[in-house]
């Protein structure tokens, strides 16, 4: 029985990872479809060449950093158990690479290719898995310190904070530092419109996150005796609830649509174990409202240049998932209990400041180092032909 319990925990969690995999399919479609077409192949190897460069950083630095165990031993080592501690490795790899993939939306194209490569390194490597050791590893006390101050821990189930804050506010420092795409805002105060290339393969991207979402949230219970269906109906209660609100708000524009439930599951990661589905309803309903106003602030009042609106997505979606895990998770609301406020508030802050701070470091040094943005000309032209030499489409650009 113990055989059998150890192969189908294997098991379980390697489903998981697959699903989370499948995700960065749905960050490159996302990624795609809402650029210009003569950056959609760009689109497609950042994210690609971003998971490979964050596979390795993790494996050698970064899993170290945030557990404590490394991989260094022989292979009958790494077997035991069926490999569950090594399939693990690779859910959790699927989480701390998908920050490089919110970064990438943001500073679409505009970014030159090598220093965000490098970037991706020292972020998965050492700046995410850094806070996943507080969050989640208890490292430093600071969750000792929570449960004696305000007698809860921080609570984030899936990574409303750990991951999707953290990706967002790094990527927000990117973006300042970047600035935004030329001609998008003009001296004479005009804003030039830079639509969606293809809103299907935008739709797509979205559909594939939202599938590959269950597993992110239902498999963080990392065992299969610890599986629960409230994780699943949550989650599927936020993504209508951020769907319905920015369909609502966004006045059925696509973009907005197709965001709204991607905003609800980023919100629910936190909570999704503790809340009642009417309370993941309300919470995705509001970060399905807070994408379509804080985008349409960002875009047009505020000037900030974000492609794809992975700040107002993942970063202030994240940080309302991790506060409201302490609203809707407590059994006033008809949660679980659990949780406390504080808790969350302090947890959060904690992320949302890291994440700035660190966001700001790396891409700075970079910056003055080697330069994070591509020449006029090159990005006139295109990062798909500027780096990899080709088109989406390059037999209707051949001349005979």
């Amino acid at each position: 029985m113990e055989a059998l319990k150890q192969g189908a925990d294997a098991l379980f969690i390697l489903l998981g990872a697959i699903m989370v995999l499948a995700m960065h399919a749905g960050f490159a479609f996302l990624e795609l479809g809402t650029v210009r077409k003569k950056n959609q192949v760009n689109a497609l190897v950042k994210i690609l060449v971003d998971f490979s460069m964050s596979t390795v950083a993790y494996f050698v630095v970064g899993y170290s950093v945030a557990y404590g165990a490394s991989f260094m031993v022989g292979a009958e080592t790494l077997a035991e158990k069926n490999g569950y501690e090594l399939v693990k490795f690779f859910f959790l790899l699927t989480f701390a690479a998908a920050i490089p993939a919110i970064i990438s939306g943001g500073i679409a194209e505009r970014a030159k290719f090598w220093p965000q490569l490098i970037a991706t390194a020292v972020i998965v490597g050492f700046v995410y898995p850094f806070y996943e050791g507080i969050a989640w590893n208890q490292h430093f006390g600071f969750q000792a310190w929570l449960k004696t101050t305000t007698g809860e821990e921080f609570h984030d189930f899936a990574g409303s904070v750990v991951v999707h804050a953290v990706g967002g506010w790094i990527a927000l420092a990117a973006v300042l530092l970047l600035g935004a795409r030329s001609n998008r805002y003009r001296k004479d105060g005009a804003i030039s419109a830079h639509p969606p290339s293809s809103i299907p393969f935008l739709a797509l991207g979205a559909w594939i996150l939202m599938v590959g979402w269950f597993g992110f949230n239902v498999m963080s219970a990392q065992t299969l005796d610890k599986i629960s269906g409230l994780v699943a109906v949550n989650s599927l209660m936020a993504m209508v609830g951020g769907t319905l609100m920015a369909l609502l708000l966004g006045k059925n524009d696509p973009g907005f649509v197709h965001n709204g439930p991607l905003a609800g599951l980023v919100a629910v990661c936190a909570g999704s174990d503790v809340m009642h589905p009417m309370g993941a309803l309300v919470v995705g309903g509001v970060a399905g409202a807070i994408f379509v106003v804080m985008f349409t602030l960002t875009q047009n009042k505020w000037r900030i240049d974000d492609v794809l609106g992975v700040w107002p997505l993942h970063g202030v979606c994240g940080t309302w998932g991790g506060i409201a895990a302490g609203i809707f998770g407590t059994t006033a609301l008809g949660g679980l209990g659990g949780v406390n406020l504080y808790a969350q508030i302090a947890g959060t802050a904690l992320g949302v400041c890291w994440a700035l701070i660190a966001g700001f470091v790396v891409y700075g040094l970079l910056k003055i180092a080697l330069g994070l943005r591509m020449s006029q000309e090159e990005e006139f032209e295109g990062a798909d032909l500027s780096i990899h030499k080709t088109s989406g489409t390059p037999e209707h650009e051949t001349s005979w």
